[in-house]
């Protein structure tokens, strides 16, 4: 016989015709059915077996999460390939919670510490990025913008209307073309930012600052490898003279990764009698070692330090959003950082990158 979902065991078949119940127990639990006898037995409950995930399962989803712990922690990216994908950290971070909740289901205590490991070494790593350690400061103005133009086909009008809007004090374009120069100009440029240190190309080396204040072409800074980085003194009031670097190193694509790593690698140190700021497409994220030795020269990028450094700068106007973060204001440590923000100009597969900066008075 069978109630719900318990199976009932008939022990004694006999009905006594003095009784008008049947009683029917279940270990410390009485049921009483009206029925007109008595009947005794026991409920027999199907035997259920509790669902586990395997031991070893926990030890596979934690291992992938912990190598990329490792490699970023300890900045052992090498050749081409793992330098590339080392830029989603950001997103391995987020799915490294994954292999925590994998190991408790398993009940893999040793595999669930490792995965807690990976997670907060990660958390470490790219959570600063987010919250920021910027105070504001009160010296001398100084508003950066940058822009890879992608071969000069940035649309002008929105250039334009970024200047107008943000009202920089130095302009650092890449991938600056002749065509580009003229198409600014046309648009009024010069009115905006009348100085200017140019080294325009018919193709991705062309690069260019234009200024608000005067400017003066720096050479021998350092050995600019990869296209073309001009470097200039910028002269403003109230403030000593500012050396400014357009920044576009190749991309780290097959065998251009040891130019992309030498060209990281030359920029100068922080020097303690001059303010320098670099600008443009590092074609580099701070998860790469190579871009954290140079910050550990004297400088900070300007994003990381106002919260939004892990807000994403490429690729912009495609069908997908923007994925990592590639574009930068470099600051010397001396140097506050007001405000960053990002903006898509149409045209171009680079998003700007504003920095409201105030130098030491």
């Amino acid at each position: 016989m069978v109630f719900g979902p318990f199976y009932i065991r008939l022990t004694d078949p006999w009905l006594s015709s003095s009784s008008q119940r049947r009683h029917v127990e279940r270990g410390s639990v009485s049921v009483d059915i009206a029925s007109g006898g008595s009947v005794g037995g026991t409920i027999v409950s199907p035997s259920r077996r509790g669902w586990r995930i395997p031991r070893a399962l926990a030890w596979a989803a934690v291992a992938p999460f912990a190598a990329w712990a490792v490699a970023r922690v300890g900045g052992l990216e090498r050749g081409s390939l793992t330098t590339q994908i080392m830029t989603g950290t950001p997103y391995v971070a987020a799915g490294s919670l994954l292999p925590v909740l994998v190991g408790v289901l398993a009940r893999n205590r040793a595999a669930t510490a490792v995965a807690l490991v990976t997670t907060a070494a990660l958390g470490f790593s790219v959570l600063p990025r987010a919250i920021g350690s910027a105070e504001a400061g009160s010296g001398p103005p100084l508003r950066v913008l940058t822009l890879n133009m992608l071969f000069g086909h940035a649309e002008p009008g929105a250039v334009m209307d970024l200047v107008r809007r943000l009202k920089p004090d130095v302009l650092s374009t890449q991938e600056l073309t002749p065509g580009m120069v003229d198409k600014l100009d046309a648009a009024g440029i010069g009115e905006l930012l009348p100085h200017r240190v140019l080294q325009a190309e018919w193709s991705a080396g062309g690069s260019g600052l234009y200024s608000r204040h005067p400017m003066t072409p720096l050479e021998n800074l350092f050995r600019p490898v990869g296209h073309n980085m001009p470097a200039a003194t910028i002269t403003l009031p109230g403030a000593k003279p500012v050396e400014f670097v357009d920044v576009h190193p190749y991309p780290p694509l097959g065998s251009q990764v040891h130019d992309w790593t030498e060209a990281i690698g030359a920029f100068p140190p922080a020097s303690p009698d001059t303010i320098r700021i670099l600008a443009g497409d590092f074609n580099a994220s701070l998860d790469h070692a190579v871009m954290r030795r140079f910050l550990d020269k004297g400088y900070a990028d300007a994003a990381d330090r106002a919260g939004q450094g892990l807000t994403p700068t490429w690729p912009a106007g495609r069908s997908v959003p923007p994925l990592i973060t590639i574009d930068h204001v470099v600051v010397d440590e001396r140097v506050a950082v007001n405000e960053v923000s990002v903006h898509t100009v149409p045209g171009t597969d680079h998003r700007a990158v504003f920095a409201d900066l105030r130098l030491p008075s």
